[in-house]
C-alpha cells in the first residue's frame, strides 16, 4: 500500500463494501468509520485491533507502515 495515509488504506481495503456493512460487522459506528477514512479522527488502540483483524492485516501494517 506504499505511502498511503491510514484513511486511504482503510478506504482501499473497504473497496466496494458499504461503510454500513463494515460498521455492522465490526461494531464501529458508521460516523466513526467515516471519520477514520477521512482522516479527521484517529481510532483507539482497541479499534485499531478490530479493523486490523477485520481486514486481515496487522496493526503495524495498517496503521504504522510496517511490512
Amino acid at each position: 500500500m506504499g505511502n498511503k495515509t491510514v484513511g486511504e488504506k482503510l478506504q482501499a481495503l473497504r473497496g466496494d463494501t458499504r461503510r454500513e456493512v463494515v460498521a455492522a460487522q465490526t461494531g464501529i459506528s458508521v460516523s466513526s468509520l467515516c471519520a477514520y477514512e477521512n482522516g479527521t479522527r484517529n481510532p483507539s488502540d482497541a479499534t485499531k485491533r478490530i479493523l486490523a483483524k477485520y481486514y486481515k492485516k496487522t496493526v503495524g501494517e495498517l496503521f504504522f507502515n510496517e511490512k
